[in-house]
């Protein structure tokens, strides 16, 4: 249709509607996009809040592992200390044993408190069965006093030579026990600190994913807002210079209302309400 004088106004009319009722659209749907902007905005910031305090988390048990690592490590090198002590005796105990068989492999062939032992049981055996006469139990007795006495004395040697390495190796196991389980024990609070830092730094990470993928989203969101609201600018321009044409082609109803208009405006302004963009993208032009 071409323009002209006559229907410049009827056309300019309709066109007029038809952009306001984008220029509706376009602000509805960049306000509510401005609302999404806002609550991605609160939160990725939440969950950059979240990230920040499990970092300072995860460093706090870092410091606790490694505090934990350095105690195994210490009570290890003390556990070695007391391994190799109980080693050492045991080579002496076994030494001495060895050194015991050799001093006493005479004795061994005259008689260990054990082969005494063997000779009492005999003699004893032999007195019972009636094979040692009236006239031989003087001497008998005589013999098992001495056996007894020498019996007492040979096991009195046996036990005073080891008893006192014997105790030395219990004593250094009880030690080298100590050790280890202190050991273990350290050994398990730090394996404990470590896995609950790994589950810390691990949640960090997915916290960043979701911070970054709330970034993206508001990124875009934000795009589109701000692609809405360019819209929305053209569709007011688009109206304001179809206006303008309108009162080029001596519209003085319209010129009157616009003066009322821009009256009304400055009034509001003053009282300090708040003005749409399109009430300013009037003051402006006028």
């Amino acid at each position: 249709m071409e323009l002209n004088q006559s229907n410049i106004g009827s056309v300019f009319e309709t066109k007029t509607e038809s952009v306001s009722d984008k220029l509706s659209d376009f602000r509805t749907r960049r306000d509510d996009l401005n609302l999404k902007v806002r609550t991605q905005l609160d939160k990725r910031n939440e969950i950059n809040r979240q990230v920040k305090e499990l970092i300072s988390e995860v460093q706090k048990q870092k410091k606790l592992r490694n505090e934990a690592n350095s105690k195994v490590a210490e009570l290890r090198k003390t556990r070695l200390e007391k391994t190799n002590e109980l080693k050492e005796i045991r080579i002496k105990l076994r030494s001495s044993g060895e050194n015991n068989d050799c001093d006493s492999g005479k004795k061994r062939n005259e008689g260990s408190s054990r082969k005494i032992r063997e000779q009492m049981n005999k003699l004893e055996w032999r007195h019972q069965t009636g094979q040692i006469g009236p006239s031989k139990e003087k001497s008998f007795f005589s013999t098992m006093k001495r056996l007894q006495a020498e019996f007492k004395k040979l096991k009195q040697e046996e036990e005073a030579s080891s008893s006192s390495i014997l105790k030395e190796v219990k004593q250094a196991e009880k030690r080298q026990q100590r050790a280890h389980d202190a050991v273990t024990d350290a050994s398990e609070k730090s394996e404990e600190v470590h896995s609950l830092m790994m589950e810390l730094s691990n949640e960090v990470d997915n916290l960043r994913g979701l911070a970054n993928s709330e970034h993206l989203g508001l990124t875009s969101t934000k795009r589109d807002a701000d692609t809405l609201h360019n819209k929305y600018i053209i569709s007011i321009r688009c109206i304001h210079s179809m206006q303008d044409i309108l009162k080029l082609t001596g519209s003085n109803k319209e010129r009157d209302s616009e003066r009322v208009d821009v009256s009304d405006l400055m009034s509001r302004l003053m009282e300090g309400q708040t003005l749409s963009d399109e009430d300013m993208m009037l003051l402006q032009r006028n």
